[in-house]
């Protein structure tokens, strides 16, 4: 009988020799928390005339803090304790005027910092989503989507949240604990050395708790990206999950990662709330030692009683700034890991759009390969493909996976660079184009094609965001979509989820051939557009197709050779390299690795 696992609710958290070793884990350097905190006082800064008005309201605020134990202080040496109540009134009544306006100052420095913190955090959200649509495609394929994601979202909010809250509290702090200090000295300086006793205790406790939470809290955001690329995938791959039966591994995984943020999410908070209860503890005993030193000063008439009550207040004073801090330190930790995670997703280097061709430049067709060569991941997936293609030719790719079919369609789109070698563009070497030019005038046709949560039209425009509603319906016409769109609940109008769930995989098809229609490309990347297709539905696509290869010069990736028949060239790939090249014909009399592949499909071609 096997073990039976415990609930997830009864898994023990790390211990502290996991701890331990977790600390002895590299961390991040001193100089990257220093520049990840510039970076973000830099985008804070760009509001700097609201951020002045910010400020001189936690200025006002802090001098009508520590306006007010002082007049409470004052009102009882002259009015109390003499019990000359005649002049007591006008002191009540500006305690009370002082009070009000505290209360208004809190408010409109709240008001206006919650505005700098969302325009704050709108332009890093806005500045990280934009740098990532100038990644290139290898940035992409090497990351989990649910961590980008995660930084996108939960890091950035994390920010948010610290700068709603902590930036103010940390400046208003510090005003108010220099502020207290010089009024102390004022009043007493014996008293103030007294009070003064608890701070290096409490400096230490915040540097041992503080060296704890630090790496933890950055764990627990790097823990939180995985949880989130995890759920993503198994959401997005829900089908296959359930097709293999693997909800119990998954569920297994799930559990791993959820126990892994369960325990640094705990140890982190621990730690953190250590600083309220040390500070409270070295608060009271502050305030113990100058009520019963001050007492003892009275007794002697060294102090008055009032300047007892206000130092008493003022001892108050001057530790909660120091408690504030160091709570503010623990969210402060927090959003600088998360900053420091959005931060590395702007860092990352962009596509060079470059080229030096106009941007109105009209591609013919004309593709020429010389010795290119392409490495992904430092190993060879292209070696020295040499081959020419003239204007409206149609070529295919033939071959096993992996033999680099898909990475020459990258090369040509240049979503991948070549490590080495040459391509031009009707003579032009590709990198002579800003690849927005390049991109423009071309078209993908996947196999399995992407469809955005929105309208059929929206969907079939996406190939041309400026067009008609006529010119829409017609590119649908030519690719044979019309008929079943027409058939949806609304038409055009009809909402399509993400997935495409509601029409077949080869209505989806015919979307992505009406989309290809619209954008008028020179160049078509096709991806066997028809594979997994029912017969009926293969013959309005390819029906499409042909229409749509008309005058263009097309690539197509073929996996059943019956597709093949109509190319003017065909390239047979082995590991990367071109083993066989001529057409269909050719390579069947030459009895070499393509009639080989052909006797053996199913689909042969007589």
């Amino acid at each position: 009988m096997g073990t039976m696992k415990k609930p997830f609710g009864y898994e023990p958290v790390l211990t502290k020799e996991d701890l331990k070793q977790s600390r002895k884990k590299k961390g991040p350097r001193a100089n990257d928390w220093k520049k990840t905190l510039l970076r973000i006082w830099k985008l804070v800064d760009e509001q700097r005339g609201l951020l002045i008005v910010v400020f001189i309201m936690v200025i006002i605020s802090s001098l009508l803090g520590l306006l007010g134990p002082y007049l409470i202080g004052y009102m009882i040496d002259k009015f109390v304790i003499p019990k000359e109540f005649q002049g007591i009134l006008p002191v009540i009544l500006l305690l009370i005027g002082i009070y009000a306006a505290y209360a208004v100052t809190l408010f409109m420095q709240n008001y206006w910092m919650v505005g700098i913190a969302q325009n704050t955090v709108y332009k890093m959200r806005a500045g990280a989503f934009n740098h990532l649509l100038k990644l290139p495609v290898s940035y992409f394929a090497k990351r989990q989507h649910g961590q980008i994601m995660s930084r996108i979202t939960n890091d950035i909010e994390t920010v948010s949240t610290t700068l709603n809250s902590s930036f103010i509290q940390v400046f208003s702090s510090i005003l108010t604990f220099v502020g207290t200090i010089i009024v102390m000295l004022y009043l007493s300086p014996i008293l103030t050395l007294i009070t003064m006793i608890v701070i290096p205790l409490m400096f230490f406790a915040m540097r041992w708790i503080t060296k704890r939470t630090g790496k933890l809290f950055k764990e627990q955001q790097a823990a939180l990206g995985d949880l989130n690329g995890m759920i993503e995938e198994t959401i997005s791959g829900q089908t296959i999950v359930k097709a293999f039966s693997q909800e119990e591994d998954v569920k297994q995984e799930f559990y791993e990662k959820s126990k892994r943020l369960k325990n640094v999410g705990f140890w982190a908070l621990v730690y953190s709330g250590y600083i309220p209860k040390v500070f409270n503890f070295l608060n009271n005993i502050s305030f113990a030692i100058i009520a019963g030193i001050g007492g003892i000063f009275a007794y002697h008439g060294w102090v008055t009683i009032g300047t007892i009550v206000i130092f008493t207040e003022y001892a108050r004073q001057f530790t909660r700034p120091l408690n504030e801090l160091a709570n503010q330190i623990n969210t402060v930790l927090s959003a600088i890991a998360g900053a420091e995670r959005v931060f590395s997703i702007m860092d990352e280097k962009v596509e060079d759009d470059g080229g030096n061709l106009p941007e109105n430049y009209r591609i013919r067709g004309e593709v020429e390969f010389r010795q290119v060569s392409f490495q992904y991941d430092k190993s060879d997936t292209l070696q020295n493909l040499n081959f020419h293609v003239t204007p409206g030719q149609t070529v295919a790719f033939v071959g096993p996976t992996g033999a680099g079919k898909t990475t020459t369609m990258m090369l040509i789109a240049r979503l991948y660079d070549a490590t080495s070698g040459e391509i031009l563009i009707d003579g032009h070497n590709i990198r002579e184009f800003k690849r927005s030019t390049l991109r423009r005038q071309m078209a993908f046709v996947l196999q399995d094609p992407f469809l955005f949560e929105a309208t059929v039209r929206e969907n079939i425009r996406y190939g041309r965001l400026d067009a008609t509603d006529e010119e829409v319906v017609e590119a649908a016409k030519k690719a044979n979509a019309h008929d079943f769109i027409m058939k949806l609940s609304k038409g055009y109008d009809t909402v399509l989820k993400a997935d495409g769930s509601e029409i077949s995989q080869g209505q989806k098809q015919l979307l992505s051939i009406a989309r290809a229609f619209l954008a008028n490309p020179a160049i078509l990347l096709l991806d066997e557009a028809t594979s997994s297709i029912d017969t009926v539905t293969e013959k309005k696509i390819q029906e499409a197709l042909e229409e749509l290869m008309k005058g263009r010069t097309s690539f197509v990736i073929a996996h059943r050779l019956n597709t093949v028949r109509h190319a003017d060239m065909v390239f047979v790939m082995r590991e990367g390299k071109i083993a066989e090249a001529g057409s269909q014909q050719e390579l069947i009399e030459k009895n070499g690795i393509y009639a080989n592949m052909l006797k053996q499909s199913k689909g042969a071609v007589s």
